[in-house]
């Protein structure tokens, strides 16, 4: 129970609320602190921080905290890390299977950036499925490039949702051994060229294969569909 009327909040000075900023992540023990663990320990609303500093970060800031990382994480990053648990797993991931080692942000953090952890894996779903569904729209076409002679009207770049698309097709296992990650923890998987990028072949899923970091680099740059 907050025991300060809003309109004595609106009186607090800038000084007021780091000190008390700094009073409660004293009491916690904390170097920073979220809107929620201030609101469940402190004396006042999360109103007049936002009113006098325009955003909680910025409160930090003014304070001397550290800003919580969980603010300063990316869309991006949030289903990068997603995607490489859910390759990890060779599945989708649980909520139990949202923590360290396997995923670098907590499962409370999920929920709280995304409104829970269903929405956060919707999300992440909606942002995969917009590029299978126009890839030849998606950010990996870009300009005609020029590499020996053969003329590239994709990246060479492969980026995360194709990435994901690549690997889902391929059921997240190398397509030369057959091992993945689900089965052989320390196993990395990557995505690569079936018809190499620098002879010609293009950033497609057709021309995509996934493969073990072992089977890639023994692969080099020869063409899979080139029989001995």
């Amino acid at each position: 129970m907050k025991f300060e009327l809003e309109d004595n909040n609106r009186n607090l000075s800038i000084v007021d609320l780091t000190k008390e900023l700094i009073r409660v992540a004293d009491k916690l023990g904390k170097k920073t602190l979220t809107a929620k663990e201030y609101s469940d320990n402190g004396k006042y609303s999360i109103a007049p921080f936002k009113r006098q500093f325009g955003n909680w970060l910025n409160a930090l800031e003014a304070a001397g905290l550290e800003k919580s990382r969980n603010y300063d994480i990316s869309i991006e990053d949030w289903f990068l890390n997603l995607e490489e648990v859910w390759i990890k797993l060779g599945r989708q991931p649980y909520p139990s299977d949202i923590e360290k080692p396997l995923s670098k942000y907590s499962y409370a953090g999920y929920k709280r950036r995304f409104k829970g952890w269903r929405k956060a894996l919707e999300a992440f779903v909606e942002y995969i499925n917009e590029a299978g569904s126009s890839l030849d729209e998606s950010e990996n076409i870009q300009n005609l490039h020029i590499i020996d002679n053969n003329y590239h009207r994709t990246n060479r770049n492969i980026g995360l949702r194709l990435r994901f698309i690549v690997m889902r097709k391929d059921n997240f296992k190398c397509k030369i051994c057959g091992r993945s990650p689900a089965t052989t923890p320390d196993l990395k998987l990557e995505v690569d060229h079936i018809i190499p990028w620098g002879k010609g072949g293009e950033t497609v899923i057709e021309n995509l294969q996934t493969l073990c970091s072992d089977c890639n680099l023994g692969k080099s740059n020869l063409s899979m569909d080139i029989q001995p």
